[in-house]
């Protein structure tokens, strides 16, 4: 047996995604022995707002792991920062070992206002959704944190924003934002510091 076996991992999809963003990363971890779960985060668009969305997510961790079973989660665009609400301000850091977020922006991007939605509202920069997720940072020091990254992202802009000073920030110079959950080095060092 694979002494990765039984190790709980949770993908959470971005904006105007499904879970089948994550085939491939899926079904690399369950070779390996973990336990996928691919929340669906509706509606997509966000448009009843992040902190919905978040609250949905811990609904279907613990119908699926119960209240307390450690797990980790990988998060794409949008659903790092659902997934931050979730561990910062749900309660959900004092179960997650880890937190992986792959291109998300975590200072807000200005795409977010070409969309009328209110969760793209709370992707914009300085909006009040990220304002409250700054000030409740302290709440992942027991986290291991990283952040995905590539400065060619035209979904996130700036770029940078991807970039989260609280996490180990990883550069992959990848062609373009969805192609994150593709990159053979991006999905290899997922794949690695998910499973250690």
């Amino acid at each position: 047996m694979s002494s990765h076996a039984g190790i709980k991992v949770v993908l959470v999809h971005g904006f105007l995604d499904t879970g089948w963003v994550f085939r491939r990363m899926k079904l690399r971890l369950e070779r390996q022995g973990a336990v996928c779960l691919v929340p669906r985060l509706r509606p997509n668009d966000g448009r009843g707002g992040l902190v919905a969305l978040a609250e949905n997510l811990k609904r279907d961790i613990d119908a699926a792991f119960g209240p307390s079973a450690k797990i980790r989660i990988v998060a794409f665009s949008m659903g790092g920062l659902v997934s931050r609400h979730y561990l910062q301000v749900l309660g959900g850091a004092g179960r997650c070992e880890k937190l992986f977020t792959i291109s998300s922006p975590h200072h807000g991007t200005a795409t977010a206002r070409l969309y009328p939605t209110k969760g793209a509202r709370d992707m914009r920069p300085g909006s009040a959704f990220l304002r409250r997720l700054h000030a409740t940072e302290e709440t992942l020091r027991e986290v291991q944190l990283v952040s995905y990254h590539t400065p060619m992202d035209l979904m996130i802009l700036p770029a940078t924003s991807s970039v989260w000073p609280r996490a180990l920030n990883l550069d992959f110079p990848v062609l373009l934002h969805p192609l994150m959950l593709s990159d053979e080095d991006v999905l290899s060092d997922v794949e690695r510091r998910v499973l250690r």
